[in-house]
């Protein structure tokens, strides 16, 4: 393929002399070729105009959940990668949110394989525990081997501090990486919201925040006896990113990322019952999102993520207290940030996570292969259901003003455009 993308805004902060300037760009058998003012068509050649086109390395997603295999009704592999390349995203980092869940390496073998057609690059997560039942390690190192990026449980918090020991252990003669969902699971038993004055309000049962802190607390002095690499998917507290900040200092090797909504709404969005605003960690308080925003500007969050999380309608149009939890949210991920941070600090965060994972940071310079992710930052629209490509209606962000929508992507020598 020989791609020529025509008169691209360059969005890179870490080449000021490309930066904001407008240029083409030539993409020959997967690899920018050239960079110029005026770049030539050679023979053969895909030729590439967009309205106010801008360009950027690709964006990056560390927690989205499809549902395939065994939940195929809420998205397919297929399905679920062709919404990223919409949405932007060369890459995306597949949450163990299946039936069965990935506990093997044929199990890694098999999403990888699924996946090996699409635009958009998966990487996917094996679970920490034998089932994603916390009692036994699942078959780490052959997953790894296979091509899992780290160990998850998803969502299912680490209950045996035990396992979570041997794990940061076993982990460490192959540089893997372990996540811990951050939620003490007997203080958050059968919260459906934050914990706070609009949760007695409503008559709900809360997940207070202390549910995240203790438990981050716990996994930070874990990590402090053991060593290893630990991941902190989706913090949502104030306290929990003051606690990560000082090990960081401790030199303690911790990331940590943020879901989207939680940097975009507060618990106050609950008022109306809407169960598409029922997410896991919850939507918290202002204060909480305030700390997170500063937080992540700070780079003490390391990564944002849209925790993409499709359920389908039977699961979400009921009663508030037996919705499942999760929302939509790659389509509207650059959107929604845009809209708070504005252009360069929004595709900043939207880029940063691959080397977390061991994967190649993608530059935008000659010679380099192609991630790259093409977009309008400043196309005004609104979301409504009609308008999503993924199979799944769950999307807080249906009805929100939006600003800044992505035309596609560029990996290597396959695009969606």
């Amino acid at each position: 393929m020989t791609l020529l993308l025509k008169a691209a805004t360059l969005v890179d902060a870490s080449q000021p002399k490309l930066n904001g300037k407008k240029r083409d760009i030539l993409i020959e058998n997967g690899r920018i070729s050239q960079i110029g003012a005026r770049v030539e068509p050679p023979g053969d050649c895909r030729v590439v105009t967009l309205e106010n086109l801008h360009v950027s390395t690709g964006w990056f997603d560390s927690s989205v959940s499809f549902g395939e295999p065994g939940y195929e009704e809420r998205e397919t592999i297929a399905g679920g990668l062709r919404v990223a390349a919409a949405s932007g995203f060369t890459g995306i980092v597949l949450n163990t949110a299946t039936r069965p869940v990935p506990d093997t390496s044929g199990d890694i073998v098999f999403l990888k394989e699924t996946a090996r057609k699409a635009v958009t690059e998966l990487y996917p997560l094996g679970t920490l525990s034998m089932g994603a039942k916390g009692e036994d390690l699942a078959e780490l190192y052959d997953m790894h081997g296979a091509g899992a990026v780290g160990f998850s449980d998803f969502k299912h918090p680490v209950e045996n501090p035990n396992l979570l020991k041997l794990a940061l252990l076993y982990v460490q003669h192959f540089n893997g990486l372990i996540h811990s969902f951050p939620l003490d699971a007997q203080l958050g038993a059968k919260g459906q919201m934050h914990e706070g004055k609009m949760a007695v309000r409503l008559g709900l049962r809360g997940i207070p925040a202390l549910a995240e802190e203790l438990r981050v607390t716990r996994d930070l002095a874990l990590l402090e006896y053991t060593g290893g690499k630990l991941h902190i998917p989706l913090v949502s507290t104030r306290q929990s990113v003051e606690r990560i900040a000082e090990a960081k200092k401790r030199g303690l090797d911790v990331s940590c990322s943020v879901a989207i909504h939680n940097l975009a709404f507060t618990d106050q969005e609950l008022e109306g019952f809407d169960s598409v605003f029922k997410v896991l960690p919850p939507l918290r308080s202002e204060a909480d999102c305030k700390a997170l925003r500063k937080a992540l500007k700070d780079h003490i969050i390391d990564f944002v993520s849209s925790d993409h999380c499709p359920m389908d309608i039977e699961q979400k149009r009921m009663e508030f207290d037996l919705a499942a939890f999760g929302s939509l949210g790659l389509e509207s991920a650059f959107g929604v940030l845009n809209g708070i941070f504005g252009l360069e600090a929004s595709v900043e965060m939207l880029t940063r996570g691959r080397l977390r994972f061991g994967l190649p940071v993608a530059q935008l310079q000659e010679g380099e292969r192609a991630l790259l992710t093409l977009f309008n930052p400043d196309l005004e629209y609104t979301p409504h259901e009609k308008d999503l490509l993924s199979a799944s209606k769950n999307s807080m962000y249906l009805g929100k003003p939006l600003r800044g929508k992505a035309y596609g992507v560029v990996v290597g020598a396959k695009t969606n455009l």
